[in-house]
């Protein structure tokens, strides 16, 4: 057979080559991701935050004084950095499972798989994009907060790390639940009766250790639990669990969860069929 390179008509553009990762695929990919939620921000940003603040609405203002200090910390302090974690759950969860499943239906899946991308940078691009907006949320909830709830700062490594690998987390389950949905009633489902539940039975609204067993001892199993408990010590300076557990079980599913994404990409598993 004759070489199909060989006799490539000269003038014609060839196939660029990236040596290692294409980063500015890459980059291109993220600011999709975020200009995309960002063009909607009244729906992505601002309606979460208003939601937040009518939990603190309910919890705290109208149940003023009839609440007691939890491990002596008031109970708007408590709460709030739990409201916060939810936010960044909810939404880096939210904005990857949105955009893959839209791609699909809409057709335009194209968009990121016609380019020189690899599955390890389609990981990478939406993994991050999901995690921004996690993050924004985050950071607006905490401001709109602040008239409710004097947070303090007891370690802000711990507030850091977990507000980071929380949001790359969701935004990387919300990378499976994209790809395996079909619909929007099977995403829907993976929010209200997966994620939901196991975001409100977190302890981000109470102690687990007042709950009868064994609903306690299941609380603990919860990997949301840790990830809110980590955030919150950071803030008031009491953790209910164990930091190092939370640490290594949040770092270990996360890479888990990458692998599992890039294994996905790379079957091109309801995707590319």
């Amino acid at each position: 057979m004759t070489d199909l390179a060989s006799t490539r008509p000269s003038g014609l553009p060839t196939p660029r080559h990236y040596a290692g990762v294409n980063w500015i695929g890459v980059q291109t990919l993220y600011l999709r991701e975020v200009r995309r939620f960002w063009k909607v921000g009244a729906q992505t940003v601002a309606a979460p935050v208003v939601t937040t603040l009518l939990y603190m609405l309910v919890f705290v203002v109208a149940l003023k004084g009839a609440r007691p200090p939890l491990h002596g910390t008031p109970f708007a302090e408590f709460v709030a950095p739990g409201l916060i974690m939810m936010a960044i759950l909810n939404n880096a969860f939210a904005n990857a499972s949105s955009s893959l499943i839209q791609a699909k239906i809409m057709g335009t899946s194209t968009d990121f798989l016609t380019p020189p991308l690899s599955p390890l940078e389609l990981t990478i691009g939406f993994s991050l994009g999901a995690a921004t907006r996690g993050i924004a949320v985050g950071l607006v909830t905490a401001v709109c907060v602040m008239p409710f709830a004097k947070l303090g700062v007891t370690n802000v490594l711990a507030i850091l790390y977990f507000a980071l690998i929380a949001s790359l987390l969701m935004g990387m389950i919300g990378v499976l639940a994209g790809l395996w949905s079909e619909k929007f009633d099977q995403l829907a489902a993976v929010q209200n009766f997966v994620v939901l539940p196991m975001t409100f039975l977190s302890g981000a609204f109470y102690t687990v250790e007042n709950l009868p067993q064994p609903f306690a001892a299941v609380s603990h199993w919860n990997p949301f639990f840790y990830l809110i408990d980590g955030f919150r010590y950071g803030f008031i300076g009491h953790a209910e669990g164990s930091l190092l557990i939370g640490v290594v079980m949040s770092g270990a599913l996360t890479v888990v969860m990458a692998v599992a994404c890039w294994l996905v990409f790379k079957s091109g598993w309801r995707l590319k069929s």
